[in-house]
Order: C-alpha cells, then sequence, then structure tokens
C-alpha cells in the first residue's frame, strides 16, 4: 500500500482502538469513563447506599454513586449485566440489567479493531484488503454499542422523572462521546486502507511494460532487411 496512504489508516486504528480500550475499562477502575451521568437534588436514595445521593455514574461493569454527606467516589463491584434501583418518598424506579448488559459490546469491538490494526500493519494487498473490510465490520460493532449507549442515555432520562420530589439532570459522559469518535476513527480508517489498496493496485497495473505491435511500416521495414 502506499505510504501516504497506509500510515493515516494506521493512525486511526491506533486513536480508535487506544479510545475504546479505555471506554471499555470503565467503572469501577475508570471512574471518568461512565456512558451517562445523573445529578440529583432533592436527596433520592438507591439500593446500594442508605444516604441520599448527588450523583450516580452508570458505568459498563458497575456503577459509582456521591452522597450528599461527602464527594467521595464509590463504586459496587457488581460486574457485568447489573441493576440499580432508585427510592425517593414513595416513588421508586429500577434501571434493570437488561439495560446494561448490552454495554459488553464495547470490549468485542475494542477486541475487532485491535485485529484491523495488526492487519494494517501488512504491506501485502490482499491482508490490506482484509483489514479494510475488518476495520468496517469493527465500526459496525462499534456503532451498535453507541446505539446501546443512547438507548441508555435516554431510558435513565425517562425513568429520573418518575421521581417524586427529586429534581433530575441526565447527561452523556465521557465516555458515551468516545464511543462515537472511535466510530468516526473506524470509518476514516476504512476508507483510508481501502483507497490505499485500490491505488496500489492500479499503479500495479500501469507497471507493467506495453508491448506494441509492429505497423505497417515497421513490417515492411523488417522484410526489406531479410531480403
Amino acid at each position: 500500500m502506499p505510504r501516504s496512504f497506509c500510515i493515516p489508516g494506521i493512525i486511526f486504528l491506533f486513536c480508535a482502538f487506544v479510545l475504546m480500550f479505555i471506554v471499555s475499562v470503565s467503572l469501577p477502575f475508570l471512574t471518568a469513563m461512565d456512558i451517562t451521568r445523573v445529578h440529583f437534588t432533592g436527596n433520592p436514595t438507591i439500593s446500594a447506599a442508605t444516604t441520599s445521593l448527588s450523583q450516580t455514574r452508570f458505568g459498563i461493569w458497575a456503577y459509582c454513586y456521591e452522597t450528599t454527606k461527602n464527594s467521595n467516589t464509590i463504586c459496587d463491584k457488581t460486574g457485568h449485566a447489573y441493576s440499580l434501583v432508585f427510592s425517593s418518598k414513595d416513588s421508586s424506579v429500577t434501571i434493570g440489567s437488561s439495560w446494561t448488559r448490552g454495554l459488553a459490546v464495547h470490549p468485542v469491538a475494542t477486541g475487532v479493531i485491535f485485529v484491523a490494526l495488526l492487519l494494517s500493519l501488512s504491506s501485502h494487498i490482499t491482508v490490506t484488503l482484509l483489514a479494510s473490510i475488518v476495520s468496517f465490520l469493527a465500526a459496525l460493532i462499534t456503532l451498535i454499542a453507541f446505539a446501546i449507549d443512547i438507548a441508555l442515555f435516554a431510558f435513565v432520562k425517562h425513568e429520573m422523572k418518575k421521581l417524586t420530589g427529586v429534581s433530575s439532570s441526565t447527561n452523556t459522559a465521557p465516555g458515551f462521546w468516545l464511543t462515537f469518535v472511535s466510530f468516526i476513527l473506524l470509518l476514516l480508517a476504512g476508507c483510508t486502507v481501502c483507497f490505499g489498496r485500490r491505488r496500489d493496485r492500479m499503479s500495479g497495473a500501469t507497471s507493467y511494460p506495453m508491448s506494441q505491435k509492429p505497423g505497417i511500416f515497421g513490417r515492411f521495414r523488417r522484410n526489406r532487411n531479410v531480403v
């Protein structure tokens, strides 16, 4: 593949891999890499804490919360497909495991991106074609992960309105936007690798010497020399 196309494609894939890897680590290991974040005024409680809350963060592997008593971030080590119950006065809402189970698509996308990155390092035409296909596959899986993030955000925002006596602000968190940026980078990487392979194939097709057939006068001169 031409170097002008190869290097940008590798850079796009590497950046996408790093971003999705950070998102995949998520809570409780990286407390800033949540998908959806809710700020409260009105002091609701959750099933994991008896004191009132000021903030709740939804990650891939767990959720974290801050209490009004102190500003420390406390994470619950629940693992994949966790659930959370919010209570306030006479109302309660549940964020079930069916809404958090799909977040595990993020590390799957990270693995596919890593495979595409390894394939893009090859200079073989067939391998670069495969790298382009895997890049688009990774973009598709990342898009699915981003759609799951949107669904979780919309559901949490809808459910928080059901809590009586509580004013909440539900926002998208850094992990949400890093997933979107990774999706854009993967599209750019797939197109770059694909165009680079096409240019390499076209340059290879024009590099062969063209055989020219002798014209009428050429044949006449050749026959005259023989005589």
